[in-house]
């Protein structure tokens, strides 16, 4: 059977742990026709002002809708879910964990194209979709896309984002492909997906664009700190971290 991939984005109602999946956006690729899942589903969870403010869902959008586990967009998802096939999201651990929470476990190997994008592209000022949407031009492209998919295109509308996914998922390749040119850079880019980032420069806090190195040797207490105290510390910078200390 053929590989499939599957280009995957929700829009939830917040980003906390009670917040839950109202609308999943997906493109299936790998045989001839290219699949379109995008849809809505209700929630028990209200959805968040802060999250509408993003996505722009409003309760009555998704009012009469069927619970997550109901639509056929989900079911649909449980059928690709096999070893075999790839799932490639912006941010991957985000959107899994939100789809845990509706008894979805994958099973497919994951690119995360945020984390791709972090090891390959490490000195951009930042590594969001949208920016790489407009750093490579990508909204040049994604009208074209969307038309031949019969896709309507909306900033931060799931299937919106799964097309500048789709392009940007290209980009990257490209990229991948002129970094290690001995390696399948689909394969390199679930590698990449698995493996730590090192991180050289601290980009917040009081240290701010000095080098982890710089400051291991200035202000190791603050680090041993950061280790210590900051429960929500990235776990890359965590991995710098204990690397330029040598722990």
């Amino acid at each position: 059977m053929a590989k499939k991939y599957i280009i995957l984005d929700t829009e939830t109602t917040g980003t906390g742990e009670a917040d839950r999946v109202i609308q999943l956006g997906y493109l299936v690729l790998g045989s001839k026709d290219i699949e379109v899942h995008n849809e809505f589903c209700s929630s028990q969870t209200p959805i968040s002002f802060g999250a509408m403010e993003v996505h722009g869902i409003t309760p009555e959008m998704i009012e009469g809708k069927p619970p997550c586990t109901d639509m056929p967009a989900y079911k649909r998802l449980l059928e690709l879910n096999t070893n075999d096939n790839y799932m490639i999201i912006h941010n991957a651990p985000f959107d899994l964990e939100m789809l845990e929470k509706e008894g979805f476990n994958t099973q497919m190997k994951v690119i995360d194209t945020l984390r791709v994008a972090k090891h390959v592209l490490p000195d951009e000022d930042a590594h969001r979709l949208q920016y790489f949407r407009y750093k490579f031009e990508l909204y040049k492209q994604e009208q074209k896309e969307a038309d031949a998919l019969g896709v309507v295109v909306k900033a931060h509308d799931a299937i919106g984002d799964v097309l500048v996914l789709k392009l940007l998922l290209s980009k990257l390749k490209d990229i991948v492909q002129e970094l290690y040119p001995s390696e399948n850079p689909v394969e390199k880019m679930v590698d990449l997906t698995n493996t730590p980032i090192l991180v050289k420069t601290f980009r917040f806090g009081k240290h701010k664009g000095k080098t982890l190195k710089e400051v291991a040797s200035s202000d190791a207490g603050y680090m041993r700190w950061m280790l210590s105290s900051m429960d929500n510390l990235d776990e890359d910078l965590r991995y710098s971290i204990n690397s330029v200390l040598g722990n």
